[in-house]
């Protein structure tokens, strides 16, 4: 691996790594969130578009780019509520984690990932490993003081919202369109369900005028950029898909430990200890099945 290969595939650890802690700074509820992170990634995308002179795809090749980036507003939209219960330094890790669960079976029972009695032990043994990862991270040294139902809402949240993060990654394996020519169709996909759902959210203010609305269009900016040096990452000639996903799966350090020291959700020492464990254990494991042949 080359060093300009290895700074793109770490450009997701930093874009993926600070969104969801830059868009928590920012504040602002779930529908201000998605609108601007969004659009922020709209404008990235286009950008990119005029710049390098893709084409613009159409037919099947479009409608499921635009299902992949409606998928992802979904899976975001859920993942900002989930924010709202427990903080983005517990949400991240979990989500993360059933993100890893959901590639992982896709691949297996629907693209024949796996193959054999042995592969499949192995994969399964790590999905189990990447889920005690995942509960270490939300553990509680004071459980008292744990608001249990509200984690419990932030858990199914995050699982309802796998299904959107499951269109967008699934939905352009249906077809034969690149990363690079999905790309400005995946945002517009993500812009439209934001829409739709700021237009739902009006009896309650109109999102759309709020200043916090557009500032988020900067958390977009770090979204757009790590999902576009992934894509480059992950292409043969750079890291490959393998060693660029286990990469940008290094950006849910850095999301758990930014929202930590930098929105004050603290930890005890000791709950620290285990957190970092257990982000260990779901980096060690996502490599194991990206890994396995």
């Amino acid at each position: 691996m080359n060093l300009v290969a290895l700074l793109i595939g770490l450009g997701p650890l930093i874009g993926w790594g600070l969104f969801p802690t830059i868009a928590s700074k920012f504040g602002g509820k779930p529908v201000n969130q998605i609108i601007g992170a969004t659009v922020g990634t709209l404008i990235f995308a286009f950008v990119f578009f005029i710049s390098t002179g893709h084409g613009f795809p159409t037919g099947m090749d479009l409608f499921f780019a635009l299902l992949s980036g409606a998928g992802w507003s979904f899976g975001q939209i859920m993942t900002f509520k989930a924010f709202e219960y427990v903080g983005s330094s517990r949400a991240m890790p979990v989500t993360t984690a059933f993100q890893l669960l959901g590639a992982s079976l896709w691949g297996v029972f629907a693209l024949g990932n796996w193959p054999g009695v042995t592969n499949k032990i192995i994969g399964f043994l790590a999905l189990v490993v990447i889920l005690i990862g995942a509960w270490m991270t939300v553990w509680s040294e004071h459980p008292e003081a744990t608001n249990k139902n509200l984690l419990r809402k932030a858990v199914v949240i995050l699982i309802i919202g796998e299904i959107g993060y499951w269109l967008y990654s699934a939905a352009p394996q249906a077809t034969d369109i690149g990363g690079k020519a999905a790309f400005l169709p995946q945002a517009i996909g993500m812009v439209i369900v934001a829409v739709i759902y700021g237009l739902m959210k009006m009896k309650n203010g109109n999102p759309f005028t709020n200043k916090v609305t557009w500032l988020q269009i900067i958390s977009g900016f770090f979204f757009a950029f790590a999902a576009l040096t992934y894509l480059i990452s992950a292409q043969p000639n750079m890291n490959g898909l393998a060693t660029g996903f286990v990469l940008s799966q290094t950006s849910v350090v850095l999301a758990t430990l930014t929202g930590i020291y930098f929105l004050n959700q603290r930890k005890t020492s000791k709950e620290m200890l285990v957190t970092v464990i257990g982000l260990v254990l779901i980096l060690v494991a996502a490599t194991v099945t990206v890994f396995i042949k």
